[in-house]
């Protein structure tokens, strides 16, 4: 075999186990064999850079882009959908359909319906079976061109098996999961939370630095073909097949209905079920099967005659403002939140909304004593949607404080942000809001380490900065409110027990701007320790595959400055483990190859500890079971995992067996 046939046939094989990951989410290796593949591929390809192509797993995450996206023409309109609202509405568009059909017997229209996904809808185009362009929908007849955001979505294809050019139009979506974890990220580092996984998903693929986009797991579906040069279909059903067989992801639950009436019945059954799914799902969509029948239909300058959006109403209500206060986080933003009658909705009772900034409190006119119209933000995040008519005189218009509500330091707003911020580096709630950050599970992992003990130790001036913690002693955590002997010793123990943590976990901790979980990872691996890091390059950093200039610029300025410095000298000497064992040296472990899937609840260790330990060893930790699951972990009151689990034959441990793998393993 051929140098080049090698690195051909490492690309194919890559780009089938994307596949089976991200598209029919039935992984057919572990993380680290995929991982082998990958540097095997990127160290043969720089090794031989005349055999670098666009459609290689290595060029999905490129250089920064320009400043501005550039426009581009679609090669056919991207139309909206009309929307409908109720099952009324629903008939007449089907009446409408039977009056443009009307020499065609109902009996022979079919509908497709299909889920309708709160997302951002896009374009990509291939030409000789290579994506040479992603854009976005703009106002339909052009949009910006994201192409290069657009590759780092795993679930894309960078080459398929058709040699015409077609443009398929697709919904990009952020996974409840991961907005939930962006956002809580966001609020730690003091930044305002998104508002819903659409504008989370809008305003990841509109990053000017693909490798941070890389780090958003987005995910699509394709939906639709927009152009294709031989088009020889005959239905809508029968083009989707085709786009699966080419390995778009397409969703499982498109449904083709031979009449109107069964169209109805999915409108009653996923009322309730889209909530169980983790992507946001806002109505379905209702459309003509045939595309000859699309064809005599035709078009409005702004819709398709063929198809319709039913919309679920989001659910809403009404309580009042009792007041509006202003929260710091930990990189000193300030945020206007509105205190709520406690009122119930979507399953929870509600407080707090945010309300963003104070221009978006602007454009509402939202003041303290008003009754207000709230609702989940992708029934996730409450926020105020408008102010019901007041039936008496209303409070003055909210302003923004002068200075910080914490430390009553000066607060600026630089010059195209819309968030002001507190430039006391000293500011207390800055503190508090950092060691939350920094001893949270993910981070240095120390329990017992709450909020009230945080506000005490932060206000009685004790702990000013992070290496403080590491010098507390027994008897002033015990003094404290709400402690004792006992637990002042349980959280001194946790303290001291953070100190082998790690570099990974201690990347993370340090807070650094855009620097997540996953980054620090990836840099504790190829490092090894702080030291070597501290001496890398931003030129060197920015070039490393997934971190990029945004990240490199960020993190070697964090470490650059003499503050930072110190304090990571000082935890350095209070006994802080700041190495991690790299790659290069990293035992291929009696798990290797091995997939886990863990369910119930673990007593003597939690679910994040227990998945280190078998990532440690060379397994993989999964949410879905498959043929592929080579063992499952069950812990008390286990779920439907367990059932589908025996169904196939997987072997179950219970705790203690787990524990007697891993301890014969290291």
């Amino acid at each position: 075999m051929t140098l080049k046939q090698d690195i051909e046939n490492l690309k194919k094989t890559i780009h089938k186990h994307d596949h089976h990951y991200y598209v029919k989410n039935s992984p057919s290796i572990s993380d680290q064999e995929y991982d082998a593949l990958l540097r095997r591929l990127r160290d043969l390809e720089n090794a031989n850079p005349e055999y670098i192509s666009p459609d290689s797993p290595t060029q999905r995450v490129g250089g920064k882009v320009e400043e501005r996206f550039k426009a581009v023409l679609h090669l056919s309109p991207m139309l909206s959908l009309d929307n409908t609202y109720n099952v009324d509405e629903l008939k007449a568009f089907h009446q409408r359909v039977l009056k443009g059909l009307k020499d065609i017997p109902e009996e022979y229209i079919e509908y497709m319906v299909e889920l309708k996904f709160d997302g951002l809808a896009v374009a990509l185009t291939y030409e000789d079976g290579l994506l040479v362009r992603g854009a976005t929908r703009g106002d339909g007849l052009q949009g910006e061109d994201i192409t290069a955001n657009l590759r780092t979505l795993r679930s894309i294809p960078l080459k398929i098996d058709e040699k015409e050019r077609i443009e398929v139009r697709g919904e990009v979506y952020m996974p409840k999961k991961e907005f939930e974890r962006i956002n809580l990220e966001r609020e730690l580092e003091g930044e305002v939370p998104f508002a819903n996984p659409r504008n989370a998903a809008a305003g990841a693929l509109r990053l000017l630095d693909p490798a941070l986009t890389a780090q958003r797991k987005l995910g699509i579906f394709i939906y639709a073909v927009g152009f294709l040069g031989n088009n020889s279909f005959k239905t809508h059903y029968e083009l989707q097949g085709q786009l699966e067989v080419l390995g778009f992801p397409i969703n499982k639950y498109n449904r083709l209905c031979v009449n109107f009436e069964s169209t109805l019945g999915l409108i009653e059954e996923f009322h309730d079920k889209r909530k169980e799914l983790d992507y946001e799902v806002d109505g379905l969509v209702i459309q003509v099967n045939s595309l000859t029948q699309r064809k005599q239909l035709g078009e409005t300058s702004k819709f398709p005659r063929w198809a319709v959006a039913y919309k679920y109403e989001a659910e809403q209500a009404i309580t009042e403002i009792l007041d509006i206060v202003c929260q710091v986080g930990r990189t000193g933003a300030i945020t206007p939140v509105a205190e709520l009658q406690p009122v119930f909705i979507s399953g929870s009772t509600v407080s707090r909304a945010t309300l963003h900034n104070e221009d978006e409190i602007k454009r509402k006119d939202i003041r303290a004593g008003d009754r207000v119209v709230i609702e989940k933000a992708g029934e996730i995040i409450p926020k105020v949607i408008r102010v019901l008519e007041p039936s008496g005189e209303r409070r003055k218009p909210f302003k923004m404080p002068a200075v910080c509500p914490k430390c009553q330091s000066c607060i600026y707003r630089d010059e195209g942000e819309v968030v002001w911020r507190c430039v006391n580096s000293s500011c207390p709630e800055k503190l508090k809001e950092r060691l939350k950050h920094f001893s949270s599970r993910k981070a240095m992992d120390i329990d017992h380490f709450g909020p009230a003990v945080i506000e005490q130790l932060v206000d009685s001036g004790r702990v000013k900065k992070f290496s403080d913690l590491y010098t507390l002693k027994v008897d002033e955590v015990a003094s404290l409110e709400r402690m004792a002997d006992k637990s002042g010793q349980n959280l001194v123990s946790a303290i001291e027990k953070s100190k082998s943590a790690g570099l990974s976990r201690f990347l993370y901790a340090l807070g650094v701007r855009h620097l997540g979980q996953r980054t620090a990872i990836l840099l504790a691996r190829r490092f090894g320790s702080i030291k070597v890091l501290q001496e890398t390059s931003y030129e060197e950093l920015k070039e490393i595959y997934e971190i990029g200039p945004v990240i490199a610029k960020s993190l070697n300025a964090f470490l650059g400055q003499d503050a930072n410095k110190e304090e990571i000298d000082l935890l350095l000497e209070r006994g802080i483990l700041m190495e991690e064992l790299p790659d290069s040296l990293k035992s291929e472990g009696k798990f290797k190859g091995r997939q886990f899937v863990l369910t119930g609840t673990l007593t003597g260790l939690t679910r994040e500890e227990a998945k280190e330990k078998i990532q440690a060893l060379g397994g993989r930790v999964t949410s879905t079971v498959s043929k592929k699951t080579d063992y499952m972990v069950v812990g008390t009151s286990a779920g439907s995992k367990l059932k589908k689990a025996e169904k196939l034959g997987i072997m179950l441990l219970d705790e203690d067996a787990l524990k007697k793998l891993i301890d014969d393993g290291y």
